[in-house]
């Protein structure tokens, strides 16, 4: 069975403590790792407000996984998602080769910039920054 790179979006219900929401996000990640998936990233975006109401919920905690899987655990992911009440919305997609590099990238970068940053506080007066954006000439 083909392996790809999918990322899931889970709105939540933010009416819940956060001990619940992490449960749930708990529940999401052994559901994929049992059904043959490799956990890679997951981001807690957190609450926040929605655009419109979904369900009665002016309030959403988002949850972001991105992971690799066998092609047929999308569907059986989404019908855990559907038959849990505390999930208001979903949204699982097949990530591109590109969408990947770029993920990767911004991963390295946000490690970059936060190495940076803590020797910036260590030693400022001896830093030289680096921009690793650019290419070589």
């Amino acid at each position: 069975m083909k392996i790809n790179t999918y990322e899931s979006i889970v709105l939540i219900n933010a009416t819940l403590d956060d001990e619940q929401i992490n449960q749930i996000i708990d529940r999401i990640k052994e559901f994929i790792v049992t059904n043959g998936g490799e956990i890679k990233d997951v981001e807690n975006w957190g609450r926040k407000r929605l655009a419109y109401t979904v369900n009665k919920s002016k309030i959403g905690y988002y949850a972001i996984f991105r992971f690799t899987a066998p092609s047929n655990i999308v569907s059986k992911l989404e019908r855990t998602y559907l038959l849990d009440e505390y999930v208001l919305r979903h949204l699982t997609i097949k990530l591109s080769p590109e969408a990947i590099e770029y993920l990767d990238k911004k991963k390295l970068q946000t490690q970059v910039d936060t190495d940076l940053s803590d020797l910036q506080e260590e030693s400022p007066e001896n830093l030289e920054i680096i921009d690793l954006t650019k290419e070589d000439e």
